[in-house]
């Protein structure tokens, strides 16, 4: 063999245990390929099991009771146990105060509410002579100033009234007065729960030179029957007497039939009653007295005041 033969047959005896080398140990020089199933595996197993803490975690905090933790005013805050009150199941609700119902005042005293009668029929009568009063207005009759509202008024007195021969049939009086925008004062006649007769005065009847004690106008519808009856009225008769007083006026009595006794003073006016059981002729005698007791006023001095009937 030649020369050249010999270093080509070394060559390629060197290549071919190189490639043999090669082949053999390929694993240990080749690096083992990224076992990537065992490893997401083993990423999903974690993630499971980080997620079961934490929901551990949540339903132990979800189990304290919304009350156990007081937050302090500084950064810093301490958790402190608090105690939640339990309320008492025998306390009973509060009562709703029940609205109070609107309607006319009451008189000073309960005898000027007469021959039980009460100070809600009273009120209900009164609302019948307003609207009896604006219901004649409205269908032509006399036009008088608006009387208003029974809310306005006071009621004075309210007694029965005795059937006549002018006004047959029983029934009840009702006397209201209000002091704004006008004094107004009204006398309302009811029979078998309808509005018979009603007399009303706005403005007041006294002037700058009435005296101290001023018997109504119209008092005689309380406490006087028909003239057509005149010496034959019905007896017993139950009457009433109603005027106005000054502030200097401490007390009033009123004598009618014989029989005297102190009237009551109600915001400025007087107001009596009394029952009749024999017929007369003179009107009610009205006397006044100061708060000395000095009489300041006689009606049978008052040549202003009708003594006879």
């Amino acid at each position: 063999m030649s020369e050249e033969e010999e270093r080509d047959f070394e060559e390629r005896d060197f290549e071919e245990q190189l490639r043999e080398l090669l082949s053999e140990d390929a694993y240990t020089i080749r690096p083992s390929p990224v076992p990537y199933p065992q490893i997401r595996r083993q990423g999903v197993v974690e993630r499971r099991r980080r997620v079961a803490v934490a929901g551990a975690v949540l339903v132990t905090l979800a189990a304290v009771p919304v009350g156990a933790f007081a937050v302090g005013g500084g950064g810093t805050g301490t958790a402190d146990t608090a105690t939640t009150p339990t309320a008492s199941a025998s306390a009973p609700p509060t009562p709703t105060p029940s609205p109070t119902p609107s309607g006319p005042a009451g008189p000073a005293t309960a005898g000027q509410l007469r021959d039980g009668i009460t100070l809600e029929q009273a009120a209900v009568g009164l609302d019948k002579c307003l609207a009896y009063d604006r219901d004649r207005v409205a269908h032509g009759g006399i036009a008088s100033t608006d009387l208003g509202k029974a809310d306005e008024y006071r009621i004075i007195l309210a007694l029965n009234s005795t059937g006549d021969s002018n006004s047959p049939g029983d029934g009840m009086f009702v006397v209201a007065v209000k002091e704004k925008p006008k004094q107004t004062r009204l006398i309302c006649n009811i029979k078998d729960g309808e509005t018979s007769g009603l007399n009303t005065s706005v403005g007041g009847d006294r002037q700058p030179d009435s005296p101290p004690v001023l018997a109504d106008i119209n008092g005689g519808k309380l406490y006087q029957q028909s003239f057509m009856d005149k010496g034959h009225w019905k007896l017993p008769f139950g009457w009433g007497f109603i005027g106005t007083v000054v502030p200097t006026v401490s007390k009033v009595t009123v004598s009618y039939g014989g029989v005297s006794s102190e009237a009551v003073l109600d915001h400025g006016w007087f107001v009596a009653s009394g029952t009749l059981t024999e017929q007369v002729t003179r009107n009610p005698h009205i006397k006044g007295y100061d708060q000395g007791g000095k009489l300041i006023y006689d009606s049978d001095e008052d040549k202003s005041y009708q003594q006879v009937q």
